[in-house]
């Protein structure tokens, strides 16, 4: 039987306020309540990772993921092997035990031989990421970004690596909800689903198709279903609001996070 579901499951996704420091990011979730962070790679190293994991620490948060590993298609297979290391090394000084995998496009027109390497790769990582505790998270992307950043389009196919070498996966509402499959590669999910992050599809799509998103509640995803589901597959951790947003970049960062949490309480926490 399932434990008790945690009071607060909230987790700001850093790139939700991308312009705003670690400190500050830290700052404005302990001031609305928020107990846990997602943190990305970039601002924490010019943040500092010692320091980061500092203010975390003293602020009372959790890490709920780092993102991000992988992009392993490239031509240099030996240096993406060592910068994954190095970030599941950040993920343990962090205190995280989640690396959300973006495994990386098709850089040569050899779709069938870049996710021949991802697959390759992860078989040579996990290993090593067992070893430090963190579980690598590979998460599917929407179709639309297989040339340039994932050629794992479907959770079905991510499921059928995270099967084979003992993986975790991340569903990212964004990315799977056109899924006519989504509800059964959820329950076949299962314990596997390591990260749930959460917004909504911006329509229409901006010029760089990246930043589509909006918050909880603003597009056409069934959140209510996809949660529910997530939550009966046996989901108990941490759920992310991601949002790539041109006009929340630019707004102020704790009016942002405000509206996060009233967005979260309204859209998606009724269904955990």
């Amino acid at each position: 039987m399932a434990g008790p579901v945690p009071v607060n499951r909230l987790s700001l996704n850093q790139a939700t306020i991308k312009h705003a420091t670690v400190q500050t990011a830290v700052d404005g979730c302990a001031r609305h309540g928020i107990e846990s962070i997602g943190l990305w790679r970039e601002p924490v190293r010019e943040f500092g990772l010692e320091r980061s994991a500092k203010v975390v620490r003293d602020a009372g948060l959790r890490v709920s993921s780092l993102c991000r590993g992988g992009f392993l298609t490239g031509p240099d297979v030996a240096a993406a092997l060592d910068e994954n290391r190095r970030a599941i090394d950040e993920c343990v000084a962090l205190g995280t035990d989640c690396l959300v995998m973006v495994v990386g496009g098709v850089p040569d027109r050899d779709l069938v031989g870049a996710r021949q390497r991802v697959a390759d790769g992860i078989e040579q990582l996990v290993p090593y990421a067992k070893q430090a505790g963190v579980t690598l998270a590979l998460e599917p992307m929407h179709p639309i970004f297989c040339a340039d950043r994932g050629v794992l389009s479907t959770l079905r196919q991510a499921l059928d690596w995270a099967e084979r070498y003992d993986t975790g996966v991340v569903v990212d509402a964004v990315h799977v909800w056109w899924d006519p499959e989504l509800d059964e590669q959820i329950r076949r999910a299962g314990s596997r689903i390591a990260s749930y992050q959460v917004c909504d599809w911006l329509s229409p799509l901006p010029e760089d198709v990246l930043l589509g998103r909006t918050l909880p509640g603003s597009g056409p995803i069934d959140l209510d279903r996809m949660t529910r589901h997530v939550a009966k597959a046996g989901y108990r951790g941490d759920v992310e609001v991601e949002v790539f947003n041109a006009e929340l970049w630019a707004a102020d960062p704790d009016e942002v996070i405000a509206e996060v949490v009233r967005r979260f309480h309204s859209v998606v926490e009724p269904a955990l």
